[in-house]
């Protein structure tokens, strides 16, 4: 199943505040492991996050971390941000069960 990629406002700003070349990567890694299997957790990348409604889950590229939720057929990227500011993001912005 080939799933829909929607960038919040939040996310795009994100993107454009990286340099070209990170830029790019994140978004490569973004279609390899977004559009066609976003729930595939795995140990180094993907993770559904617990105890979370909104984000749902989080996918690790280097030092960064973006935060998606899944709609039927659409993946909505919410952010992407430094590792380091992550946690802080998430207390923020995170809604629990």
């Amino acid at each position: 199943m080939r799933y829909e990629i929607i960038l919040s406002p939040e996310a795009v700003q994100d993107l454009k505040l990286l340099d070209a070349y990170q830029r790019t990567k994140i978004k490569d890694l973004i279609e390899v492991h977004l559009r066609h299997e976003p729930t595939k957790t795995s140990k180094s990348r993907i993770k559904r996050l617990r105890g979370l409604r909104h984000p749902q889950y989080r996918l690790k590229i280097d030092d960064f971390r973006i935060f998606y939720d899944l709609e039927r057929n659409r993946v909505e990227i919410l952010s992407i941000i430094l590792k380091s500011k992550a946690a802080e993001w998430l207390k923020k912005v995170g809604e629990s069960i």
